[in-house]
């Protein structure tokens, strides 16, 4: 199966760079061309989830999180060539974890996608040269140059 090189790129920035930012950008993508489908806006989610959190937004995070969850739970345990089961049990704990944060602050981590597909993670080895990671990552939308006032 050849997946979508959106996806691909999806993966890398979430499990190479953790560039959730970039995650957010290239899943919007495949998420309005495949007609919105709620999967990938789910796995959106995810990523989202967890920028908020990196950058202090608790609410923000336990939102995201728990929309994932609830949305990805309805999947099979392996979906997208992923372990999807383990993922969202995952993206739950995270969830419940902050929504006790004011009680039982905890630093920011990282989750990872497990790969189990081998002609995926096949594909995202190829692809992964040919992104280059972000450095410093983006924190939001940006103007392009010419629209900057001076």
């Amino acid at each position: 199966m050849a997946y979508e090189s959106l996806y691909l790129a999806y993966l890398i920035y979430f499990n190479r760079d953790r560039d959730y930012f970039e995650c957010h950008e290239v899943l919007e993508e495949l998420w309005l061309a495949q007609g919105r489908d709620p999967l990938y806006k789910a796995l959106l989610q995810v990523a989202v989830g967890l920028y908020h959190f990196r950058n202090h937004n608790v609410r923000g995070g336990i939102i995201l999180l728990n929309r994932a969850a609830a949305q990805l739970q309805d999947y099979p345990a392996v979906t997208l060539g992923i372990n999807l089961d383990k993922l969202v049990k995952e993206v739950k704990n995270y969830a419940l974890r902050l929504e006790h944060y004011k009680e039982h602050s905890f630093p920011y981590y990282d989750l990872t996608i497990d790969i189990v597909d081998s002609h995926l993670a096949e594909e995202v080895t190829a692809m992964a040269d040919a992104i280059i990671p972000n450095n410093p990552q983006r924190r939001g939308p940006q103007r392009p140059a010419s629209s900057h006032h001076k």
